[in-house]
């Protein structure tokens, strides 16, 4: 009788989170983000208006996504776009400052010296990339930027470079908060206090997994624990104050971006109102909006408030920091394949250790060793880290 054989079955392969093409459309959503990030920072010179950068950025947002994947599926057009609308913060201004033109404040221009942080964001299909970074005007090699400017933007670029190595599998987010808060110390900096990064996935960015900076004893308690884990994506968004605290309030910005809160459902009572929340469904869907977009500004704010009354839209509002304090913020994507962390968004375009000159320096070892790592470990080095394992476990 013949003999019988079983193969043995093939090892299911794990069903993946996130697929190579929704990667590629989060890395082209990233390269048109540093496109526009290089043309703004070019822009971003003594007596520019803050307005007009604004505006001016988020055309070319429109402009860079407008120019990829046309072709319809089905006789679909895919969704892209905004994922957030270019906001200029200067100084004391923590972020979200991007007026309208009927605001008290939409005068404002930049001066020389003043600490920029340029935000903004865009979509393929619902896929996100958003970044932040901070510039100082008229700041050059020859007259690098000094003092409690030079501090706050070398403790929020560390601190950003140092989330970036603990957002990884495995890992809990408080080990991000806290490593934060220690590196900002080495400037005498603070995180801004209650800041989140939040877990990203098509059409959503405040994901229920999220890293609070800087939080008081309340936020801390509410902050759910988690790990961080495979196939994930996250925006990460690292801000640091001069301030002695990292305390930020509400001050007289009228505030200008919103977003549709998707968990939450209302039936609108006024016609007005819903007919404002039906142009936001059309036109931003998911992702935040400027009023600024809506076709009739003084009917948008109307119809707004009730909305935001009932948590349909939420508010994202312009905080400040305290008057002679600095703010530097860094903002990135990251995807945490099999393979490793890949950076979604590209590094900051303006910052270099030439331009920022500050005092002091980090000293805290382990925070230095984990600076000095890639974000990705080589094959190479996995190797050798298992091999010396397991000679530690033979000796």
């Amino acid at each position: 009788m013949a003999e019988t054989t079983t193969d043995t079955p093939k090892p299911a392969e794990k069903t993946r989170l996130i697929s190579e093409a929704d990667v590629t459309k989060y890395k082209t959503a990233g390269d048109i983000v540093n496109d526009v990030m290089k043309k703004l920072i070019e822009l971003c010179v003594e007596g520019a208006k803050i307005i007009d950068l604004c505006i001016e950025g988020d055309k070319f947002i429109e402009e860079g996504t407008g120019g990829v994947h046309n072709k319809t599926v089905k006789g679909v057009k895919m969704s892209k776009g905004l994922a957030f609308p270019t906001s200029i913060s200067v100084n004391n201004t923590v972020a979200h400052f991007s007026p309208l033109a009927s605001d008290p404040l939409s005068s404002q221009t930049l001066a020389k010296g003043d600490v920029v942080k340029v935000h903004i964001g865009a979509h393929i299909d619902g896929f996100a990339a958003i970044s932040a970074e901070t510039i100082v005007v008229g700041a050059s090699e020859q007259e690098p930027v000094t003092g409690r400017k030079a501090d706050v933007i070398k403790a929020a670029w560390h601190a950003a470079e140092i989330a970036m190595r603990l957002v990884k599998v495995g890992n809990k987010n408080f080990t991000v908060t806290d490593a934060v808060a220690k590196t900002a110390a080495a400037w005498d900096c603070k995180p801004v206090e209650g800041m989140l990064s939040c877990q990203q996935s098509q059409n959503v960015i405040d994901g229920k997994k999220r890293v609070i900076l800087n939080p008081n004893e309340t936020q801390r308690r509410d902050t759910e624990s988690i790990t961080f884990a495979e196939d994930e994506v996250y925006g990460i968004d690292i801000l640091i104050s001069s301030g002695e605290d990292g305390k930020a309030r509400l001050e007289d910005s009228r505030t200008t971006i919103y977003q549709k809160d998707s968990s939450v459902t209302y039936q609108l009572k006024m016609k007005n109102s819903r007919a404002v929340f039906s142009e936001v469904q059309k036109k931003a869907g998911a992702f935040p909006f400027n009023v600024r977009a809506l076709e009739d500004e003084k009917r948008a704010r109307l119809g707004l408030q009730e909305a935001v009354q009932h948590g349909l839209i939420k508010p994202y509002e312009v905080v400040y920091t305290p008057a002679n304090t600095f703010v530097a913020a860094f903002h990135f994507t990251i995807a945490l394949l099999p393979a490793g962390p890949l950076l979604l968004t590209h590094p900051p375009v303006w910052y270099k250790p030439e331009l920022v000159k500050a005092e002091k320096e980090l000293e805290d070892d382990e925070l230095k060793g984990l600076l000095s790592k890639s974000l990705r470990e080589s094959k190479k080095s996995k190797k050798k880290a298992k091999e010396a394992e397991g000679n530690a476990d033979g000796a």
